[in-house]
């Protein structure tokens, strides 16, 4: 029995790890070819997935409600499309975005009798939630012609470095449950090292970074004190995220939000945390980008 169990475990860490990696490897690419009209269409897959999982798992999804599940798609892959061109002003992407959400309302007045309207609610919160979240991550791309690709991996980073930091901190020194409700393996050690983690890495990254950038002729100074603030305050919020979607797996009482990631589930179990912490380094870096990459005076 012990060594079919330790059989099993072997080969879902084995799995994790292959998806992993060509997950890490699609990401690279992605993000090599992130001038091209690949990188929008990539952010607009992970959207309408994203919205596609949660709608099932919440009881909306196509079998119950198929044309609101469409209207919900519909918006998830156009919100990020629009937004990766400059001549869609931004009247026209709230225009689009403003008519799928009245289609909506008008298919809860013509059916509402079949579709209540908490179900319409859920619908709507969460898709404009996640796909304005996601959507963060073509503006950010967009915000610097030298650092928007910076942007890019730095959130990324900042929604995934503290969950990886917690989990090992916690494996080795956790103690003291930090939701036991929610999360049972989850400790305040390992969120306390997940921050310190997360610091680290950054500082680690903006050095090399630094270094790349300078080799390529662009040179600037980094502002490693309001680097570490900004991820320290990044750093809660990831936590946020993701127990924030295991408590949702918890209520509806489901393992995974999806299989399209073998090891791992679906795309929200993969960008839970990435959802709460895009808005907030959206903001940050829109308003203190400039002095955390500090353009050198020749």
């Amino acid at each position: 029995r012990f060594k079919k169990q330790a059989l099993r475990r072997c080969l879902t860490v084995k799995t994790r790890i292959i998806t992993a990696i060509i997950g890490i490897t699609i990401g690279i690419i992605v993000m090599i070819l992130s001038n091209t009209v690949l990188y929008p269409i990539v952010v607009a897959a992970i959207a309408g997935m994203s919205v596609y999982e949660i709608l099932h798992a919440c009881g909306c999804g196509v079998n119950k409600y198929p044309g609101h599940f469409a209207m919900c798609i519909a918006f998830a892959v156009t919100i990020p499309l629009l937004t990766w061109f400059d001549f869609i002003g931004d009247i026209w992407r709230l225009l689009a975005a403003s008519v799928i959400v009245f289609l909506m309302f008008a298919g809860y007045v013509a059916d509402h009798k079949r579709l209540p309207f908490d179900k319409l609610a859920v619908m709507v919160t969460t898709t404009c939630l996640i796909t304005l979240s996601v959507t963060c991550l073509v503006s950010l791309k967009n915000m610097s012609s030298d650092h928007g690709i910076s942007y890019v991996i730095m959130a990324l980073m900042a929604a995934w470095i503290p969950d990886g930091g917690a989990y090992f901190v916690g494996t080795f020194f956790g103690k003291h449950k930090l939701c036991p409700d929610i999360s049972p393996k989850k400790t305040v050690e390992g969120a306390v090292g997940g921050l310190v983690v997360t610091v680290i890495v950054f500082i680690l990254y903006a050095m090399g970074y630094k270094y790349v950038m300078h080799l390529n002729g662009i040179d600037f100074e980094v502002n490693y004190l309001l680097l570490s603030v900004v991820m320290m305050i990044a750093t809660p919020i990831s936590m946020v995220g993701d127990l924030s979607a295991s408590l949702l797996k918890r209520e509806y009482g489901i393992k995974d939000y999806g299989k399209i990631l073998p090891g791992h589930g679906g795309i929200v179990d993969r960008f839970d945390s990435v959802y709460f912490v895009l808005p907030y380094i959206m903001l940050v870096f829109n308003a203190f980008g400039q002095n955390i990459f500090v353009s050198s005076v020749s």
